[in-house]
């Protein structure tokens, strides 16, 4: 009976008008802020998510700026190499070690018409991104394998061969191709041995060899002394990052433009997901106010009935239950639709996103769920302290 009473107090008292205002602003309020939360989370998982790793844009080839002041000054100190191997958005750093030699490279066969001078170059098998079984060489090799970019046999192919009646070639085709790789020693003296391309590369617009090979070959060819390195390969989780791209300014450093040329458009992407923090945090503050004003506004206006039933021996607990089973259960199934909601979205956005092949979760994630339990502890704490205080009022 007593329930009964109660119910029929706060119903009139309440006004559906004033609970409905309130529970459609906290709705507002929640929505936004977990869809902050979940939009941050795929905007980490875009960035930093295996599944939308670039094996080729995740490795920068980084070398000094060549201008007036760095003219065939262009080699990096031990100082600079250190440096660059300790900032936290840089994770492996790989020296690239040039051929301090005289090379070219010519075809055996009159069918495929090739000879040009080469120089050579050598990075830690770490920063490669061909896997072959014939990358490796010793003394006892029967050839010298190497990669080349795809670009080189693009403009083989589209360009070389075209403008000189050259047959264009295949990639297959080319890797059975074997080539007279002649070596000019200091003296003069040329020696010539047979190479073969076993590779091709997207990450490195240079000639490889294997390490073995180069420090074999500038110990018996090199015409120049210096074994410092003019350009290192990095290996960064995201080659637009707004502080690498600073970082290799400020140290008169260079990249490859196409890989660096969205850090712009990543601070502006920083901010557009900062604002949404912010904006879903200051309705979320502005939602519990009203949510609260609104449990001040209907005990108040019911004090008299409560004061009353008090007196008549209803005891302070038992009201106060009555009320959190009125008002708590709505914060609930606000929070769960709420989560319904965002869920539905983030299906539609993993569904949208992959067939652009960009690759999101389609679940929510666990820090949207963890974000919705605080702020629905938070609403629990607040109905709970707002009833408390009002009843212990109304009960002096």
């Amino acid at each position: 009976m007593l329930d009964i009473l109660l119910r029929k107090l706060i119903k009139t008292a309440s006004g559906r008008t004033r609970f409905v205002m309130a529970v459609m602003g906290l709705s507002v309020a929640l929505l936004l802020i977990l869809a902050a939360v979940q939009v941050q989370a795929n905007y980490n998982e875009l960035l930093n998510g295996k599944t939308n790793q670039d094996s080729t844009a995740n490795f920068l080839v980084v070398n000094k700026e060549v201008n007036n002041k760095t003219l065939n000054a262009t080699t990096l100190s031990d100082d600079e190499l250190k440096k660059l191997q300790q900032q936290p958005f840089i994770d492996a750093v790989g020296n690239i070690s040039p051929g301090r030699f005289k090379a070219s490279i010519e075809s055996y066969t009159q069918n495929f018409p090739f000879k040009t001078d080469i120089a050579f170059e050598s990075v830690p098998n770490a920063f490669i991104d061909v896997n072959n079984e014939d990358w490796k060489w010793d003394e006892n090799s029967s050839f010298i394998p190497m990669i080349i970019p795809n670009m080189f046999l693009d403009i083989y192919n589209f360009q070389f061969s075209v403008s000189q009646g050259y047959p264009q070639i295949t990639p297959a085709a080319l890797k059975t191709v074997s080539f007279k790789v002649n070596m000019a020693a200091p003296n003069g003296s040329v020696q010539s041995y047979t190479g073969r391309i076993v590779g091709f590369s997207d990450r490195i617009s240079s000639v490889l060899v294997p390490q073995s090979f180069m420090d074999w070959a500038n110990q018996h060819y090199a015409t120049q002394q210096t074994s410092k390195p003019s350009r290192v390969v990095i290996r960064t989780k995201d080659p637009g990052n707004p502080a690498l791209v600073s970082y290799l300014k400020q140290n008169g450093l260079t990249a490859d433009a196409d890989k660096t040329r969205f850090s712009k458009y990543r601070q502006i992407v920083n901010a557009v997901v900062n604002v949404s923090w912010i904006t879903g945090a200051v309705m979320l503050v502005f939602a519990l106010l009203i949510f609260t004003l609104f449990i001040q506004l209907t005990i108040a206006s019911c004090k008299e009935e409560i004061a009353l039933l008090i007196t008549l021996g209803a005891a302070p607990k038992q009201l106060q239950g009555f009320l959190m089973k009125r008002f708590f259960p709505s914060n609930i199934a606000i929070t769960l639709l709420s989560l319904i909601v965002i869920s539905i979205l983030q299906f539609l956005l993993y569904g949208i996103l992959q067939k652009q092949n960009i690759y999101v979760s389609a679940y929510l994630s666990y820090y949207t769920f963890a974000v919705a339990g605080i702020v629905l502890l938070a609403l629990w704490v607040l109905n709970y302290t707002t009833i408390n205080k009002y009843i212990k009022v109304n009960n002096k």
